[in-house]
């Protein structure tokens, strides 16, 4: 008796088939995936395809637009089931079939718009109605479009070429773009011969990859045939050696790229230039013939084509006609109007459409049999011969030529077969894409179903499960249990054969394990069934994946780099090859000081690109010294080590690591390797400094200004301080003694010998240019002669900001020599007679006509000469008398007065009437001052420091007086002096007016004299102020002197 089930549980097992349904009734509505970029005027088309859905099999779609103007407002475009539905904007284009939607199956659709224009930006909707019992799922999808200007221009010079066979031929193409967005190009040359489809010569893809056209492959792999970039837009295709066949219409084509959202590319537009016309003539009328056919094996069924091929130059403007053979058996002859004449068995099979006779093209004949039957099997053979048409029209056969036999085999259709399972690669690496190809021996026609599919078993499992399965209609069908095959693995089918290549990129440990194929040969029956006629397993075949073997090189030359220091430190890590394009590296860099034993680690940077600072470069400071870049491509690192010390002298070198990416997105390390070594050596800079070594020699005058010259010529670093001290040698001194130095912060500093003596205050020193050092010394005195030289200090600023002396440099010695001037003193020499009567006074002047120095002061002494006395008489008798001098007034330089005997007490007035002039005055002249009277002057001056020196002395002439006796007639004395004789006869008057007007002078200059007698600017007064002597201006009355040595009363 059966157990009732619980209502709960029945209702629970309904609840979950419910929901159960639903998940497998989802519907899903997909649109090609934006945004997508496309060129305004061209073709343009978007795929939408529903999927989950219920009821009919062919969905209605419907097509709308959201223009950035209105993003909210929709407008409807097309629909498949409404002929209604476009709005206005949209009708006119939709009933013009600018815009329509081709049906690619039930469920999937594609929108085409003939010609894009600007306002067809905006976002799309692909709408599927409600088929469903319920609303469940996505019923619409959104993508974006936007339109770009068609910004592509293709340009070449339109032109007709002549060339002989065998000449060369360059043509150049200019292809340009503005596109915003990032976008490739492509360009491909043609060449087109009237209404002959273009043949492709030569192209450039968007991935850069040159490729020749099926023509010229043979032609582009000799380098006959060339492709180049000869500027930034500009390329040119040469073809050297150019056959007859060449000639044509030559022109170029480009397309440009966009990668759409699905990694998918996308020709947005494309785009021929103008042509030019190329004619070849040929140079001979030799012709060949070949035969070719694909291969010599075939079952019955299968077609066969036979090609006979002319090569020959000109071949348009030539007649030939051909001939096809089997078994020396003429199947048809074609004459030079290409109709085919075939006899009577193969004119039936050609009725039949089994087989056909035709001309491709100029120089290609064809022969097909599209259903090969047993007795096919045989030679077949083509022979051309050339005809000349003659005057009449008719033609006269010439040479004839006919290429090999060329045998094939027909067989009949077995069921017996066998499978056989390969791969070239049986071990791969990471990354790689390997093949497995299932052959199937023999090889069927491709009327003939065959069914292979493919079985795996993973490394480390004993079952083998269905992969994927090429079925017998031609369709792939996938198993269940490695669905994640599908996105790395490709299928297929060789057209000529049942072999089926199963094709996995970017293997991994998934993939390893192994493969075999089954094929099933089927038949289908006259009721439209099929039965399986046959069926094979193949060999095992295991794949091992296997990590990739390194091709990590780093660069280990050696050099060596010697620098001043402040420069920087380049250092570079070059990784000269590397295992695949998207390795990562990880790079330390090293130094190694002779005192390590091992280097010591600078800097890492990770192979993520983060930075670790080593041991070193904290120790030394070196953090905020360093700059790490990596060149765009990649395999060159550099590191920079700012602002070089000498202690970073060193040998640097790098190691570097190579990590890679496994399939299964985990990062692992490869390899690594370590570089050649840089010898790094940091000095100070070259000395520079140079002082100019010029001797010189200066010969100045006391209280002049002397100035010295220390120039610095060159020096080692423009930002460098410079010291400069002053030195001496004095005669007698056997060291040299410090003058002055200017430090390097501009501080002056006197030496010594400035210090202690009175050369402080007048030393100067400046600098009025750089490099120029000027020192000066004020009121230059004999003691500061000698040989002076200056020493420059260069001092620099390292890079831990500190200052070092760099060099020294001494100038060449500067010997200056201060001399007093030269004495230029001179007095009056002249002599003269003077006679007078006693009681009388008489003048004595001492006249200095010149003198050294403005500055000087003079000391004057008047002196009376006598003759001595013998016994109370002179001895006149002598020829020479000897003469005692006597003092008879001396004023010193500083105006102090000293007399001689005291027989001039009272009787003597001193009078100074200019600077250079000094005046004695005797009064109460007597028989005893007779005698000859001279003056001395002394010429004194002061030096720098203010002592006096007396610099020169010279003496006047003589002057003789004669004091008569009061005794002594008027006669007697007239005519004892002749010279007063005929003055007191003959010029009375004319003496007695001068004598009145000298008179009237000296007591006017007198009276100046006197009230100038006080000195000025403190220079000592050179005669006695009136308080110490009274005297007459005109000394005609006697003072009253009271004079002792020395002083004055």
């Amino acid at each position: 008796m059966r157990t009732a089930r619980p209502p709960l549980v029945s209702l629970l097992l309904l609840l979950l088939v419910l929901l159960l349904g639903m998940a497998f009734a989802q519907r899903h509505v997909a649109v090609q995936e934006g945004p997508l970029y496309r060129t305004e005027g061209s073709h343009v088309t978007l795929w939408c395809k529903v999927s989950g859905y219920q009821g009919p099999a062919e969905q209605t779609f419907q097509w709308s637009i959201y223009l950035p103007s209105a993003s909210e407002r929709e407008v409807q475009i097309v629909s498949t089931a409404d002929p209604s539905f476009p709005y206005a904007i949209y009708t006119q284009r939709v009933r013009a079939q600018e815009i329509y939607v081709e049906r690619v199956q039930g469920d999937a659709v594609l929108l085409h718009i003939t010609e894009l224009q600007d306002r067809d930006a905006g976002e799309y909707e692909c709408h599927t109605p409600n088929t469903d019992e319920r609303y469940f799922g996505s019923y619409s999808a959104k993508t974006n479009l936007t339109v770009i200007p068609d910004s592509l221009r293709v340009t070449a010079v339109p032109q007709m070429l002549h060339r002989v066979e065998r000449d060369s031929l360059e043509l150049k193409c200019e292809v340009s773009k503005s596109t915003a967005q990032h976008s490739h190009v492509s360009i491909s040359w043609y060449r087109q011969r009237g209404g002959e489809a273009p043949v492709e010569i030569i192209s450039l893809s968007r991935d850069f990859v040159l490729r020749a056209g099926g023509t010229y492959a043979q032609r582009h792999a000799t380098g006959d045939v060339r492709l180049d970039k000869v500027g930034e837009t500009t390329s040119k295709l040469t073809i050297f050696n150019l056959h007859p066949s060449d000639q044509g219409e030559f022109y170029c084509e480009a397309a440009e790229w966009i990668q759409d959202p699905d990694k998918s590319w996308y020709a947005m537009t494309r785009k021929r230039s103008q042509g030019t016309i190329v004619n070849v003539q040929a140079t001979d009328k030799e012709f060949s013939v070949r035969l070719e056919t694909e291969k010599r094996m075939y079952i019955v069924g299968e077609p066969v084509e036979f090609r006979c091929i002319l090569e020959a130059q000109n071949i348009p403007d030539r007649f030939f006609s051909i001939s096809w053979a089997f078994n020396s058996s003429l199947i048809a002859s074609l004459g030079p109007n290409a109709v085919p004449v075939l006899n009577n068995e193969f004119a039936q099979r050609e009725a039949l459409g089994q087989l056909k006779v035709a001309k491709e093209s100029d120089n290609v004949f064809v022969l097909k049999i599209y259903r090969l039957r047993l007795e096919d099997s045989g030679k077949y053979n083509c022979r051309v011969t050339e005809r000349e048409k003659t005057v009449t029209g008719d033609f006269i056969d010439k040479e004839s030529k006919r290429p090999k036999n060329i045998p094939i085999t027909v067989l009949p259709l077995k069921a017996g077969f066998a499978v056989t399972a390969i791969s070239r690669t049986p071990g791969v690496t990471y990354n790689e894409s390997f093949d497995l190809q299932c052959i199937i021996k023999p090889h069927y026609p491709s009327w003939v179903p065959v069914s292979v599919t493919w079985r795996f078993q993973p490394a480390g499992s004993s079952e083998f499960h269905d992969l994927v399965t090429f079925t017998r209609d031609g369709g792939v069908q996938w198993g269940d249990r490695y669905l994640g095959f599908r996105t790395r693995t490709a299928i297929e089918k060789a057209e000529s054969s049942n072999n089926v290549r199963l094709s996995i990129s970017r293997a991994s440990d998934t993939e390893a394990g192994k493969y075999q194929c089954v094929a099933e040969l089927w038949r289908k029956n006259y009721n439209s069934s099929w039965t399986r006629l046959a069926d094979r397993t193949s060999n095992l075949l295991e794949i091992r994946v296997l990590r990739p073997v390194t091709k990590l090189q780093v660069s280990k030359s050696k050099r060596s780099i010697t620098l001043v220091e402040n420069r920087p430190i380049p250092l570079n890590c070059s990784v000269k090859s590397q295992t695949s394009p998207d390795s990562h590296f990880a790079v330390l860099w090293y130094v190694h000081k002779p005192s390590d034993a091992d280097g010591k680690l600078i800097l890492k940077t990770t192979h993520s690109s983060a930075f670790e600072y080593g041991t070193y470069a904290e120790e030394e400071g070196l953090r905020g010294r360093l700059q790490f870049e990596r060149s765009a491509s990649g395999g060159l690192f550099s590191l920079t080590v700012q602002r070089a010390e000498v202690r970073d002298s060193g040998s640097y070198y790098c190691h570097v690591e190579e990590w890679l990416l496994s399939p299964n997105h985990a990062w692992y390390k490869l390899a690594e390797e370590v570089s050649g070594r840089t010898e790094v050596t940091v000095k100070q800079p070259d000395n520079r400094l140079h002082v100019n070594q010029t001797h010189r020699n200066i010969t100045v005058l006391e209280n002049q200004w002397v100035m010295l010259e220390c120039q610095v010529s060159s020096r080692t670093s423009p930002s460098s301080q410079l010291q400069v001290e002053w030195y001496v040698w004095r005669p007698g001194h056997p060291e040299k003694e410090a003058v002055a130095r200017l430090s390097r912060q501009n501080t002056l500093r006197y030496g010594d010998l400035a210090t202690l003596g009175n050369l402080r205050g007048r030393l100067h020193l400046e600098s009025p240019s750089p490099g120029l050092y000027l020192l000066s010394i004020q009121n230059a005195t004999v003691r500061d002669s000698g040989a002076y030289d200056c020493r420059v200090e260069e001092w620099l600023l390292d890079p831990s900001d500190r200052w070092y002396k760099r060099a020294e440099d001494l100038s060449g010695l500067t010997t200056l020599i201060v001399k007093q001037p030269e004495p230029t003193l001179q007095v009056d020499t002249a002599t003269a007679n003077l006679t007078v009567q006693e009681k009388e006074s008489f003048q004595l002047d001492c006249s200095i006509l010149s003198r050294s120095s403005p500055e000087s002061h003079f000391a004057v002494t008047w002196y009376n000469l006598r003759a001595k006395e013998v016994g109370g008489r002179a001895e006149e008798e002598e020829k020479e008398d000897e003469e005692e001098k006597e003092v008879v007034l001396s004023v010193g330089l500083d105006a102090i007065f000293s007399s001689g005997t005291g027989r001039w007490q009272d009787r003597l007035c001193f009078q100074r009437l200019s600077a250079v002039l000094f005046r004695l005055t005797v009064l109460q002249a007597s028989g005893t001052d007779t005698g000859n009277y001279s003056c001395r002057v002394e010429e004194w001056l002061a030096d720098p420091s203010g002592v006096w020196y007396r610099l020169a002395e010279e003496e006047s002439g003589t002057v003789a007086v004669h004091v008569q006796d009061a005794g002594s007639t008027l006669q007697s004395v007239i005519c004892s002096n002749d010279a007063l004789f005929y003055f007191v006869f003959f010029y009375p008057f004319p003496i007695f007016g001068i004598l009145i007007i000298t008179i009237l002078l000296v007591r006017f200059k007198s009276r100046n004299s006197s009230k100038n007698s006080e000195g000025k600017n403190g220079v000592p007064l050179l005669w006695i102020k009136e308080p110490h002597l009274n005297y007459s201006p005109t000394c005609l009355e006697p003072p009253v002197l009271s004079i002792h040595p020395g002083t004055i009363d």
